[in-house]
C-alpha cells in the first residue's frame, strides 16, 4: 500500500513491508525529529511513523493545540490509514497521554494496538496539580532547563528560545488541562518505562498503568531522569524490539 504523509507524520525510512508499525508521539514542546534515532535503530520490519504536532518546527506558524483529547482526535484520524498492518503506539511525557487516547479511540473503532509503551508519565488516573504554563518567559526556560529535555544552548538563543517557547507553553496547558474520563481499559498490553530519578512521576504513578489495561503490563525501570531515554536510547530501543517480534 502506497501513502502519502501530512503534515503531521515524518516518515523518516520508509518500510513497505513492515510487519509493524511504530506510532511515535512527542513530549510537551517535543518534534518529531526526537524519535529520529529510534528510526534508524529498529528492526528493518518496524517501521517508524513520527508524529509532527502544529506549533512546531515547519509547523511553527499553525497554533498549537492546548487539550489532549482534541489532539488524540486529530492524531487518530491521521494514523487511521496507516492502521493496514499492525500497530504500536510509543509515547513520552505528554506524548504518553496522548498515545493512551489515541488506543482508546482505536480500540473503540476495532482496531487493538500490539503494544502500548508510555514513558515518562503517570498512569492517567493519577493526576497532579501543575501551572507551568503560567510561568513568564523566564520561568518557562528554567523548567525546561530543570527537566534537560532540551540543550541549554539552544534555550540560550533568544531568537530559537521565541520560536519554541509557544509550543512548550500551550502543550504544558494541555498536560495541566487534562482529566481522565473513565472508561472500559484497554485490552492492548502496556508497557510502562520511567526514570528512577525522575521527579514528574514516581514508581507508584508509573505502576499504576497496570490499572488501564486488561491486557499484560510490564514496569521498566531504567537510571535516570525524566529524559533517562536520552542515555538510554539502545536500551529502550531492545526492548520495543523485543515485545514488537
Amino acid at each position: 500500500m502506497t501513502m502519502a504523509t501530512s503534515a503531521w507524520i515524518r516518515r523518516f525510512r520508509p518500510v513497505p513491508d513492515a510487519a509493524v508499525r511504530l506510532i511515535c508521539l512527542p513530549h510537551a514542546g517535543g518534534a518529531a525529529s526526537y524519535y529520529l534515532p529510534v528510526t534508524r535503530a529498529v528492526p528493518n520490519r518496524v517501521e517508524v511513523l513520527a508524529i509532527q504536532y502544529p506549533g512546531r518546527q515547519e509547523r511553527r506558524q499553525e497554533p498549537g493545540i492546548d487539550d489532549i483529547e482534541r489532539l488524540a482526535e486529530m492524531v487518530t484520524a491521521e494514523i487511521r490509514p496507516w492502521c493496514d498492518r499492525p500497530v504500536a503506539l510509543f509515547g513520552h511525557s505528554m506524548g504518553a497521554m496522548v498515545a493512551y487516547e489515541v488506543a482508546r479511540r482505536l480500540e473503540r473503532d476495532g482496531i487493538v494496538p500490539v503494544t502500548l509503551f508510555a514513558s515518562g508519565r503517570r498512569a492517567p488516573s493519577r493526576h497532579r496539580e501543575t501551572h507551568v504554563h503560567r510561568l513568564d518567559d523566564r520561568g518557562l526556560k528554567a523548567e525546561l532547563t530543570r527537566l534537560s529535555g532540551t540543550g541549554t544552548a539552544l534555550l540560550d538563543d533568544p531568537d530559537m528560545l521565541g520560536m519554541i517557547l509557544p509550543a512548550f507553553r500551550s502543550d504544558y496547558r494541555a498536560v495541566a488541562s487534562y482529566r481522565h474520563r473513565p472508561g472500559p481499559p484497554l485490552s492492548c498490553p502496556v508497557v510502562s518505562l520511567v526514570g528512577a530519578e525522575d521527579t514528574e512521576v514516581d514508581r507508584d504513578e508509573a505502576d499504576a498503568w497496570r490499572e488501564h489495561t486488561t491486557g499484560g503490563f510490564e514496569l521498566r525501570v531504567f537510571p535516570g531522569g525524566h529524559f533517562y531515554l536520552n542515555t538510554h536510547a539502545a536500551e529502550v530501543v531492545a526492548l520495543i524490539a523485543d515485545r514488537l517480534r
